[in-house]
């Protein structure tokens, strides 16, 4: 009896079942070891300073100009005056310190990505116009993610001899002088052009999903225009567009890519993602606490941020919305003013941002790309590195491989956690239910140092500890690292299919003397199977271009460097290529467009990538 009573308490079920139990705490003691406890090992070096308990670090860097500038210095643009006597004005951003940068870039880019977001969503949710099936395709090109490649394409056409100032300086003649953008100022015009369309997604599941009669209510009370959209439409959309906006904040906060690309310029180096990666790769043990101090930080802004959009809507329901609402949207036709826009502004600002993959396929396929407007030159000569050269090669295994192994894990615990958490209402089920949604919001440069402080302490010595660089082997590793960053985006798939099945169907078949075991293989697995098999290469393919934890921990051993590691080096490296990194970005782009057609064709999803939110 007292056993009967502890199970429903505990899972909601009052027989004690292995599968019910397991379904609990596989996922529940996987995350805890592998998330949880990493971050403990983190906070214990981070509040740690010889040998006791202190602040000494946190103090140390909010104390430090370095890390917090007031007042904030550096111009914002330098004007310089070229030999043919052309001005160009170099915009760069201003420094308020490292932790005071982060927060400003993160606003930044999640302002200008909500921006964007929302006005493409709105059009392509309410006006039916010549070329809106060019433009919901074109919408989708930003997520395809070449790491670094995206970053310094982007660069190149913010040159003052690139792309930009060629149409805009020489061509039409609208900018009176040459600009150039880079630090600060180049690291929030790449990731806003980069990270947009996760708000047009959620704006555009949240537009659709309005009952109409709401606005038809509101229109017969004398609301028009953008009185209408503010007062009404808008907040009715607010839920989905903040939601976006959050992991917009999250995303650049995290990001490597950019910064490493535009270091170059030493502003763009004054971000704490960076600063956490360069002081680990080249610092290590020395540095170890103020690295760790300086994660905390991070995580801290990231789980606030993510605490605040759960005011608004919980992930889970979120994660619904891309099913559609159960009427239909209002749709019409432009005015002519309405339609000038489209055509004239935002048509450009759409090529604008899909110009950087064209430019990753260009760049895999050219010679050169120096001072040029465009790529100089054909060869295939990098693309036959890519599938022949067994150095190349190797790596592209490697991410195949950690991918591929993550993915199992991830699917037996988003079938697990999914099956525990819509089927039965224990005490631990709000417990899970937080775990399988938070990695979300925790940056994959803090996942990378939990893994280094607690591989190290528990495993020293032997090939799974990240300070023994010579017989490291990050394999394992990598592989418990995507399959917990990933996690979220197949378990959300698997818990939408859950939903879709009612829950008489395995009563019904339990009480026709099937076992737990038998109805849930037999029945509940094959009726949710496309939504498992589109969760899984969800997974697959961020597995693949996962940049933060692969460029740390992998990089400290290159013989077992997945994919974006090797990206990283060739990009950065001296006497690598771009050209050879951008072979390898195509490569991950084909990886993408297979996946989102087969999810497409298979489980007959309009948007794949939805479940990217």
């Amino acid at each position: 009896m007292r056993v009967s009573k502890w199970s429903e308490k505990l899972f909601g079920t009052p027989l004690f079942e292995p599968l019910v139990s397991f379904s609990y705490l596989f996922p529940l003691l996987y995350i805890v070891v592998f998330l949880i406890i990493p971050v403990l090992a983190m906070l214990a070096i981070a509040f740690s300073h010889e040998g006791h308990f202190s602040l000494y670090w946190f103090k140390s860097i909010l104390t430090s100009s370095y890390y917090v500038q007031f007042p904030p210095q550096g111009d914002f643009a330098i004007k310089t005056v070229t030999a043919t006597g052309e001005t160009v004005y170099l915009i760069r951003g201003i420094d308020f310190g490292v932790v005071i940068n982060s927060l400003v870039v993160a606003a930044l880019v999640t302002l200008l990505a909500s921006l964007m977001g929302t006005i493409f969503a709105f059009i392509m949710a309410r006006y039916e116009f010549k070329g809106k099936n060019f433009f919901r395709i074109a919408l989708f090109i930003p997520l395809l993610v070449t790491p670094f490649v995206n970053a310094y394409v982007i660069k190149k056409m913010f040159l003052d001899t690139g792309l930009i100032n060629y149409i805009f300086y020489e061509l039409l003649h609208i900018l009176p002088f040459r600009i150039k953008i880079d630090g600060l100022a180049g690291v929030v015009l790449a990731q806003a052009m980069t990270y947009y369309p996760i708000v047009y997604l959620n704006a555009y599941a949240s537009f659709i999903n309005i009952d109409p009669t709401l606005e038809e209510q509101a229109e017969n009370l004398g609301s028009r225009g953008f009185h209408l959209f503010r007062t009404v439409t808008f907040p009715l959309a607010l839920p989905g567009i903040a939601a976006g906006a959050t992991l917009v904040f999250i995303f650049s906060l995290e990001d490597l890519a950019a910064p490493i690309v535009f270091q170059g310029d030493p502003l763009a180096k004054k971000l704490m993602s960076y600063q956490i990666f360069s002081k680990f790769l080249y610092g290590l043990g020395e540095r170890s606490p103020e690295i760790a101090a300086l994660s905390i930080i991070m995580l801290t802004l990231a789980v606030l941020a993510f605490l605040g959009i759960r005011k608004y809507v919980s992930l889970r329901q979120y994660a619904m919305l891309s099913k559609g609402g159960r009427w239909k949207p209002r749709v019409s036709k432009p005015k002519p003013w309405q339609a000038a826009i489209i055509y004239v502004v935002l048509l450009p600002l759409l090529l604008l941002t899909i110009f950087p993959q064209i430019g990753v396929v260009l760049l895999a396929f050219s010679k050169q790309w120096s001072v040029t407007v465009m790529p100089q030159g054909f060869t295939t000569e990098y693309v036959k590195q890519m599938l022949f050269n067994p150095d190349v090669r190797r790596y592209i295994i490697n991410s195949l491989m950690y991918s591929g192994a993550a993915v199992v894990l991830i699917v037996l615990l988003s079938v697990t956690s999914s099956y525990a958490t819509s089927r039965f209402k224990g005490i631990l089920t709000p417990v899970l239910e937080s775990l399988v949604i938070i990695p979300i919001a925790v940056p994959g440069i803090v996942v990378a140092m939990g893994y280094f402080y607690f591989f190290s302490q528990v495993f020293p010595n032997t090939p799974l500890d990240p300070t023994n660089i010579f017989s490291f082997n990050p394999a394992f590793v990598l592989i418990l690292a995507y399959s917990i960053r990933r996690l979220p985006f197949s378990a959300r798939s698997v818990y939408a299919g859950l939903q879709q099945v009612h829950v008489s169907l395995e009563e019904a078949s339990m009480n026709l003397g099937a076992s737990r075991w038998k109805t849930v293989t037999g029945i509940l697995l094959p009726l949710i199977s496309l939504n498992v098999f589109g969760g899984a290469m969800l997974s697959f393919v961020y597995s693949m271009s996962e940049t933060s934890v692969g460029i740390t921990l992998g990089s400290l051993n290159m013989q077992y460097a997945p994919i974006t590691a090797f990206m990283k080096d060739i990009m950065m490296s001296a006497a690598g290529s771009a050209q050879l990194a951008a072979a390898l970005g195509v490569l991950l782009i084909t990886v993408q467009i297979l996946s989102i057609v087969l999810v497409n064709i298979i489980t007959k999803q309009r948007y794949a990538f939805i479940g990217l939110t």
